[in-house]
């Protein structure tokens, strides 16, 4: 559906202007100037001709078929003339005009009006408010922008106009190519996803990039970026992380910001390469444009220069880039061609007065290393050094070689002319080395996410029906929020190990259920009110007798009574005492772009202070499940320091599993969490010690 937006053999342009410095004049000499392989037809009732054109009074004057219009009119023009584009068979239209939701109420209306007549007529819209549209391959620029870069394999798409034309604009410099540019406007109608899944299937895009604020249908996002990335790479430049950042995304275009960390996640799920800012968005497209993806992350550095090789292999050290280890073949090749002052192991320092023979040695005996997977060439401008015979030597290598090289030639006029050679033929020369080495780790981690086995579930039984019913009961009394009392039943149905409790209601009960549990017993006030139990003294541990337990009831009551006096006290749960193992807490929030949001971290000072927590989308499998854990800062507690026992990992990535099916299986689930959740030594399981969830109210 979306074929005459991008391959059009005919082309009309509502609002073709000759006035320069109008919109509708840029459009249409870009349309002329970029060379569009099909027939042009400017539309403009007070004009005969338009840049040596002829020109139509009105779109129902042309007689001809049109596979794409573009408008640049006023938006209630624009929507008069969609009938007529319906009844003659258009079915693809860029609206570039602005004056519709971003503006207020009553664009927003006139928004709504102009996609209801398009449905009418099946007609497709990119846009309003949008830069336009760019398809190379059809010689198409149907943009306002000044200029169009240079025929490429890179595609972008834009929730910006202006980030569009700033892109475009470093993207000449930079010598990267494109095959189609998409400025989104307003989406009312066709999506950011819709364009993904065209360009996954583009046979003239092989890097798919973009600029985004929000997505329309998370779900769908996920599903169609999940399976392009596969196939392609996505690199994606997301904006509005910040409160201020969010609040501006709305004014903007209208889009509503989804959470920052579930943007994340989502991307962590599809497989989604993020890009921090416009100069990594370009540079890792480039990169993936023009070289293979490597097979592993083990990276050979060649340098002309001692300290540029230091720092790279920093560099590599930091971003956990693994500096390739020699094997013994090359190391005699280096060492029988290249003199005895140069370094031969890695990084190769082929020292200051190397030539472009010299480079050549060290080049062909270290890419032929099988435990080799791309190489970092340096070059730093010496009196004796050649810039262009360098430059030369790699590109023929290159071309024998199925491994990434990226290059940095250090420094601007000295090595103009080789970096010129480099960029014409697609070899990626970054200034500074630190650059090209985040590029190669972006690289190689795709290719980690592609090599990735698919995690093989076990067969998890589920009383999914039995949750639904303990869930109902409360919706149909409208209690909202569910503390450990109401909801571990619920945790039961879905395979969770809790402790030994009771419910007490008074002091003589409290005694008679510690009796039967065991000594030692903790006690915890149950109230459907109190989130936060030990702030208000509603929590004892340790309680060895009845003694204890007693006062323990007594004391509890008070405090209550004294820090919340309005609140609904249902008792006190008296939980059999678990002290050998790890708190650790599984929590889930409701994204309203992408669904449930599962958290985990560890318990106590390390989610409420140094919130050293992980996410994910559920449902998770085994494979994330284990990223989670694994991505905490404190993790080497779990795996057991100086002497503890390790806590049962296992059980754990189950128990996370089981919490995140939870999640996603009921949508009347707003949020919950597990805290504590307790992670017993290896081979003893978990035990969900509290828990707590809140309900929709709808």
């Amino acid at each position: 559906m979306l074929n005459n937006f991008f391959n059009p053999k005919s082309v009309a342009v509502l609002g073709a202007s000759e006035a320069k410095g109008k919109v509708g004049y840029a459009v249409i000499k870009n349309i002329i100037d970029f060379g569009f392989l099909g027939k042009i037809y400017p539309v403009n009732p007070k004009a005969n001709t338009i840049l040596g054109i002829p020109a139509y009074p009105a779109i129902t004057d042309i007689k001809d078929k049109i596979d794409l219009c573009v408008m640049v009119i006023p938006p209630k023009a624009i929507l008069e003339s969609i009938e007529p584009c319906g009844k003659m068979g258009i079915n693809s239209v860029v609206v570039i005009s602005a004056g519709f939701k971003e503006t207020g109420s009553e664009g927003a209306k006139l928004e709504r009006e102009l996609i209801d007549k398009a449905k009418k007529w099946n007609i497709r819209i990119i846009g309003p408010n949008c830069l336009g549209i760019v398809s190379t391959p059809a010689r198409l620029n149907a943009t306002f922008a000044a200029k169009v870069p240079p025929t490429g394999n890179i595609s972008i798409l834009s929730q910006s106009g202006a980030i569009l034309t700033a892109i475009i604009d470093y993207a000449i410099a930079e010598k990267a190519g494109f095959s189609k540019m998409i400025s989104l406007g307003n989406e009312a109608d066709v999506t950011e996803t819709e364009i993904l899944k065209f360009l996954g299937d583009d046979p003239d895009t092989g890097v798919i990039a973009g600029y985004l604020e929000g997505v329309k249908n998370g779900s769908e996002f996920l599903s169609v970026t999940k399976n392009i990335s596969k196939r392609k790479p996505i690199i994606i430049l997301k904006s509005g992380n910040s409160n201020a950042g969010a609040r501006a995304v709305s004014s903007h275009t209208g889009t509503l910001a989804g959470m920052e960390k579930a943007f994340n996640a989502a991307f962590i799920k599809s497989s989604i390469i993020r890009a921090d800012t416009i100069e990594d968005l370009l540079t890792f497209s480039k990169a993936f444009s023009c070289q293979p993806v490597p097979k592993g992350d083990r990276l050979a550095i060649i340098t002309n220069a001692g300290g540029p090789g230091i720092l790279s292999a920093d560099a590599c050290e930091k971003s956990g880039v693994k500096i390739a280890s020699f094997g013994d073949n090359t190391i005699k090749k280096l060492r029988e061609s290249l003199p005895p002052i140069c370094s031969i192991y890695n990084p190769v320092d082929v020292v200051g007065d190397a030539d472009s023979k010299r480079y050549n040695a060290a080049l062909s005996s270290v890419i032929e290393d099988e435990g080799v997977d791309g190489i970092l060439t340096i070059l730093t401008p010496q009196e004796m050094t050649d810039a262009v015979g360098t430059a030369e030597i790699i590109v023929e290598i290159s071309k024998k070689f199925n491994k990434p090289i990226f290059t940095s030639f250090m420094g601007k006029e000295a090595v103009k002319e080789g970096v010129a050679l480099l960029d014409k033929n697609r070899i990626p020369n970054l200034f500074f080395p630190e650059k090209a080495i985040r590029c190669f780790k972006t690289m190689a981690s795709y290719r980690k996410e592609l090599n990735r086995t698919v995690s093989i579930e076990t067969s998890y039984s589920f009383n999914k029906v039995k949750a639904e019913d303990i869930l109902c009961s409360y919706l149909k009394k409208q209690i909202y929020t569910l503390g450990h009392e109401e909801s571990k039943d619920m945790l039961l149905s879905y395979g969770f190990t809790l402790p030994k409790n009771a419910l007490a209601r008074n002091s003589e009960e409290a005694i008679t259920y510690a009796d039967e549990i065991g000594y030692p017993v903790a006690m915890k006030i149950v109230s459907p009110d109190i989130l936060h139990k030990s702030d208000v003294g509603g929590v004892a541990v340790r309680l060895k007798n009845k003694e204890d337990v007693k006062n323990a009831f007594e004391r509890m009551m008070s405090n209550v009574k004294r820090y919340m006096p309005n609140a609904f006290i249902a008792g006190v749960s008296i939980q059999e005492m678990i002290t050998d193992g790890k708190e650790v807490i599984v929590g889930f929030t409701r994204d309203p772009s992408f669904g449930p949001m599962l958290m985990f971290g560890l318990g106590g000072i390390y989610v409420e202070v140094l919130k050293d927590v992980s996410f994910r989308l559920c449902p998770v499998d085994k494979n994330e499940a284990n990223d989670m854990i694994s991505e905490i800062k404190s993790f080497p507690l779990l795996k057991g320091v100086r002497g503890e026992k390790a806590g049962d990992i296992e059980s754990l990535q189950d128990a996370i599993i089981r919490f995140s099916h939870l999640a996603y299986d009921f949508p009347e689930l707003l949020e919950g969490e597990i805290n504590p959740l307790l992670v017993r030594p290896q081979g003893m399981g978990v035990v969900a010690i509290d828990s707590r969830f809140r309900l929709k109210e709808d």
